[in-house]
């Protein structure tokens, strides 16, 4: 497979003036992501439901402002097109989703259907829109059969899930794979497709329960101690703009070298950021100065939920040239200093933008 020749991290030159559609604008996730495209100089449009949460990094950094915006469900079919055709982008990305495990215990039924037929519908709805020339679909590193025996998942492996919210990632890979294998080849379509799959992604801004570094910014700000459940859990910790920035490698490559066949990408983090629960939840409250906010009180009984999972991002490395910037105490000094700017409150729009300038040069 081709790989873009960019020598210049996320250039502006490249994405000024593109038209780009984002699914799921108003998540944690989806919110950065239309930030840093406009700090690129893209033109964005937003398809998804209100923000999920209260407060929202939406709301906080008035993303709203950095692009076009319509408040509508991915699986309305009718209204996607019609939004797609008329603004006629040349990238998707597309990232609506229920993205909570322990979530989709409780809403199983909804979590199949926003996963995996609104994936559906996203991927119909864009093979009707001539004016696209490059999809990238989010999933997540949840999407394998994790057998939790230390192995590095590479972008081959089976895919499976325990719990409905991995297995609606399966499902959505699935998914994915089928339509790019049966709508977009090269030979037959105007588009190239590609999933993209990020380990455990933190960073300012993400206020969904039960993600423990929002939950340890609400415990120290409310003078509350924070518990930590699952202290033993080992997770390969990440800044969101390590993902997103892969995310756009990925679209680069398919608009530079395109048409191409489906294809799936790892991007996770250095070995020396896959830590434990414990070790994280302690740095973050000593990075705020709350070292005795931190109360460990294990849960025997807690739902399923992976142990261990890491990712091989060799791919991406090699043939994208990508890499991670930020290591493990720069992550989480990046992303608990978020949470600290906001309790002050200060000027979070701005804050964020610096956060991106601040990543973008990095060489």
């Amino acid at each position: 497979m081709a790989v873009v020749e960019i020598t210049q991290v996320m250039s502006q030159s490249f994405w000024a003036g593109r038209r780009v559609f984002l699914t799921g604008h108003t998540g944690f996730k989806g919110a950065w992501l239309t930030l840093l495209l406009n700090r690129l100089g893209a033109t964005v449009a937003g398809y998804a439901l209100a923000p999920p949460t209260t407060p929202n990094l939406f709301d906080i950094a008035h993303v709203a402002g950095a692009g076009m915006n319509w408040n509508a469900d991915i699986r309305d079919s009718a209204t996607l097109t019609t939004h797609l055709g008329q603004f006629a982008p040349e990238v998707v990305f597309h990232l609506a989703a229920q993205s909570l495990v322990r979530e989709s215990y409780s809403t199983p039924v909804e979590t199949f259907d926003v996963n995996v037929m609104g994936t559906v519908r996203v991927l119909d709805a864009i093979r009707r829109t001539p004016s696209v020339r490059a999809v990238v679909i989010v999933t997540s590193d949840k999407c394998y059969d994790n057998r939790e025996t230390g192995q590095a998942y590479r972008e081959g492996d089976a895919m499976g899930g325990h719990d409905p919210y991995s297995a609606s990632k399966g499902c959505a890979e699935l998914v994915t794979a089928a339509y790019g294998r049966s709508f977009f080849q090269p030979s037959v379509s105007h588009a190239s497709i590609a999933s993209v799959r990020a380990g455990n992604v933190v960073g300012g801004g993400d206020w969904a329960k039960d993600r423990l570094l929002a939950d340890i910014a609400r415990g120290v700000t409310a003078n509350e101690h924070v518990i930590i459940r699952r202290p033993d859990a080992v997770r390969p910790w990440q800044h969101v703009l390590e993902p997103l920035h892969g995310y756009l490698r990925v679209a680069e490559n398919l608009l530079e070298n395109g048409p191409l066949a489906w294809d799936a990408w790892n991007f996770g983090p250095d070995k020396d950021s896959e830590q434990t629960v414990e070790i994280v939840a302690r740095l973050a409250c000593n990075i705020w100065g709350r070292p005795d906010a931190l109360k460990i009180q294990p849960d025997l009984n807690a739902l399923h939920e992976a142990t261990l999972l890491r990712l091989d991002s060799t791919k991406a490395r090699q043939r994208l040239n990508w890499r991670p910037r930020w290591d493990f105490e720069a992550t989480l000094k990046n992303t608990m200093e978020w949470y600290k700017n906001f309790a002050i409150g200060q000027d979070m729009r701005a804050f964020t933008l610096a956060q991106i300038d601040t990543y973008r040069a990095i060489t």
